[in-house]
């Protein structure tokens, strides 16, 4: 070009082109892609079962052109900044004063019921000798830094750190598989009883083809070869006299849920499920519940932080255990019919019957010996009697029917599973940095109050248009 004016130089054009002035407000971040575009990629990336797919349907349906890679890095660069946020608002919620933790915060309504239910769930994690450490990504593509631990008590490692142990956590199917925490928090809504609704077991838990479809898949208690074969309930009259059907049970409302899932170990991941109660206002409800397994890491949670909220043992659990049981070393027939009994007795809330006849069964079979298989007699019936004694407090059912209390952790389970659709796979492996962005973004795009939508806006407001370089210490 040809210098004219006062300043004669012809620098500035190609400087003008790198500093965009209407960066800041437009709220452009100096990407290759706008906030509206970001916004599609990410939910295409957190929503289908691979990013080349998510790439594949970006091209087809949105006629946008972006590569698997790019869709992978977007999707790890804006989870790390909903991690960094989410760690932010732990450190606040643990910074205020013990009182102001166990009430709603201000301006927030209380659910009339307020239920959380914590579980695990699996996914595959590359080791170290797969050069699991993130690689640093290049300036235009560059990452945040890694969110800064707080300072306040038990306070949540940098994204991709504090997982718990791999060789702890490893499973017979591979020494790859890892643990990650899912934990679904709902207001509900529900009626209260002055006794309980439903005395009487519904005929869906006592029905032998369910039962026997159940207790595969979830393999507690009894192995799958040793399982008894599914068919009809004995027609005498003492199998009928427990199988009746009550009336069917009308389970509390789900109005609203929001979802929380991570890599970090539990002692980590109790404080993000407080904090994310506490900004839903369940600390505030009347009613209040935590539903989980056997698993003591759901009832140390429950402890630390939820000592308020009623202790609920998933009832399909409990049944599972009680089924086992019946079953070890007895006929189809026979053990069907203890069966039906002792988990009438368990719905009603009448643990300590079916305890006592568990002890004399025990003394029947005898103690667990060294050389045992997994699926003798003794293993299994001292395991249920263990089970069982261990939860006893946690499995008042009918109390908790009065009260318009949930008994099942479907919830979490169900959450559990849709998490698992986007990372669990025998194919998929991820960086640790890799699977917290996703399922901190899988968390928040199976919450009701889609979080992403309000990140967005926070995102444009505090753009600066500078692209945001790491500082390297």
């Amino acid at each position: 070009m040809r210098p004219s004016g006062r300043s004669p130089t012809c620098t500035a054009p190609p400087v003008g082109g790198l500093f965009f002035p209407q960066s800041a407000s437009l709220g452009q971040d100096r990407t290759d892609y706008s906030t509206a575009i970001q916004d599609k990629i990410v939910y295409a990336g957190t929503s289908h079962p691979s990013f080349l797919t998510a790439s594949q349907d970006l091209a087809k349906v949105g006629e946008l052109r972006v590569l698997p890679k790019q869709v992978e890095r977007l999707c790890q660069r804006i989870g790390l900044e909903r991690c960094q946020e989410r760690d932010d608002q732990v450190a606040a919620y643990l910074a205020l004063p013990l009182v102001q933790r166990k009430q709603a915060p201000a301006g927030v309504t209380p659910p009339p019921v307020a239920v959380v239910g914590t579980d695990g769930g699996r996914l595959q994690v590359r080791d170290d000798s797969w050069g699991s450490q993130a690689v640093p990504a290049s300036p235009a593509e560059d990452s945040p830094a890694a969110p800064t631990p707080p300072t306040a008590a038990a306070p949540p490692p940098a994204a991709g750190q504090g997982a718990t142990n791999a060789s702890a956590e490893a499973e017979e199917k591979g020494p790859h598989w890892r643990e990650d925490k899912v934990a679904v928090l709902m207001g509900m809504s529900s009626d209260t009883h002055p006794n309980d609704p439903c005395p009487q077991i519904p005929g869906n838990f006592v029905d032998p083809t369910r039962m026997h479809k159940l207790v595969r898949q979830l393999r507690k208690g009894v192995p799958v070869e040793q399982e008894p074969a599914a068919a009809a309930p004995p027609p005498d009259s003492e199998g009928q006299e427990f199988a009746a059907p009550g009336q069917p049970w009308q389970p509390p409302k789900m109005e609203h849920k929001r979802l929380v899932a991570s890599r970090r170990n539990w002692d980590c991941f109790g404080p993000m499920v407080a904090a994310a109660a506490w900004a839903m206002g369940l600390f505030g409800s009347a009613r209040r519940a935590f539903l989980g397994d056997g698993s003591e890491n759901n009832w140390s949670v429950w402890r630390h932080y939820f000592g308020s909220f009623v202790p609920i043992l998933d009832f399909i659990h409990a049944r599972t255990y009680v089924h086992a049981a019946a079953h070890a070393g007895r006929s189809r027939v026979e053990g069907w019919r203890c069966y039906v009994r002792w988990i009438a007795w368990v719905w009603q809330g009448d643990v300590p019957r079916v305890l006592e006849e568990l002890r004399q069964r025990q003394q029947q079979v005898g103690a667990p010996q060294d050389g045992d298989s997994d699926g003798h007699v003794r293993v299994v019936v001292a395991r249920s009697l263990s089970y069982l004694q261990n939860n006893q407090g946690r499995m008042r059912y009918a109390e908790y029917r009065r009260q318009g209390l949930p008994i099942t952790s479907s919830y979490a389970e169900s959450a559990v599973k849709q998490i698992n659709q986007r990372v669990k796979a025998t194919e998929k492996f991820w960086t640790e940095q890799g699977a917290e962005a996703m399922l901190q973004l899988r968390a928040d795009r199976l919450s009701d109050d889609q979080p992403l939508d309000a990140f967005w806006q926070r995102r444009q407001q505090q753009t600066s248009g500078q692209r945001p370089y790491r500082r390297v210490a």
